[in-house]
């Protein structure tokens, strides 16, 4: 890397670009947001002079100074009524992590350092719309869960086209019969990953059926690589590894439908 701007220049050479290091020492917050909440920061506003959502800070002023009370994080969305999207969010903030930077790049080439990464934060929906947001995920999961069939109308109904061309079946004269190749086992076909979203729904799904689950019988229910769905249960489950569930998996309190 070769500094191009002198002692305190801000534009740095990197394997013949330039990045654009301006902007490297501001604070810059990371969160991870549920799917449906990243939808609506990405679906374009109706008013854009308006905030697609706003971040409520709760301080304790008799605490303030005590590492034991840290500031409370909300975010409250706007203009979700019509998508019936829970508004209100708790952000749970994490400074334990790796430090990290962001990074931004154009069509054109440009590279630029947009700042460092001060806190990260998990969301979680907050518990006045824990209802609501379990709501929404039994019916996401339930539109998944139907399976879409097509009718075709077949023009030539003589049945033609299903007979076998000549030279297809051949008949042997001599020699023992033919064993059968035995299928191959399901476990050793390759898994396909389905899309993160879709595959939290489905897994809600699963636990409306039981609530508690071993890792074998949930990869047999949703034909999922094992480490792929391991990944989705950290976030939403929890693992026993005493009591009489022992070696099963269980949803998070937030996660449990009320009245469970």
């Amino acid at each position: 890397m070769e500094d191009q701007g002198g002692g305190g220049g801000s534009t740095k050479q990197m394997n013949n670009a330039y990045v654009d290091t301006s902007k490297a020492e501001r604070a810059v917050w990371l969160m991870k947001c549920p799917p449906l909440v990243s939808r609506s920061f990405r679906a374009p506003p109706s008013d854009p002079s308006r905030p697609v959502a706003k971040v409520v800070v709760s301080i304790d002023p008799l605490n303030s100074n005590d590492d034991d009370s840290p500031p409370q994080f909300t975010m409250e969305l706007a203009g979700t009524e019509a998508g019936h999207i829970p508004k209100c969010y708790v952000m749970d903030m994490s400074k334990d992590f790796i430090p990290m930077s962001v990074f931004s790049d154009t069509p054109q080439g440009k590279m630029s350092v947009e700042g460092k990464i001060l806190n990260k934060f998990d969301m979680r929906p907050h518990n006045q719309n824990l209802e609501l947001y379990g709501k929404l995920c039994r019916e996401r999961t339930n539109k998944y869960m139907v399976k879409s069939r097509q009718i075709q109308v077949i023009d030539n109904d003589s049945g033609a086209h299903m007979r076998p061309m000549p030279g297809m079946i051949s008949f042997s004269t001599s020699g023992p019969p033919e064993k059968k190749k035995t299928p191959a086992k399901a476990t050793d076909t390759k898994r396909t990953r389905r899309d993160r979203g879709e595959m939290e729904e489905i897994v809600f799904k699963l636990f409306e059926r039981q609530p508690n689950w071993s890792l074998r019988n949930l990869i047999q229910e949703t034909d999922q690589p094992e480490q792929f769905l391991k990944d989705i249960l950290k976030d939403l489950c929890v693992y026993n590894n005493k009591g009489t569930n022992q070696g099963t998996y269980e949803l998070k309190p937030e996660y449990r439908k009320s009245g469970d």
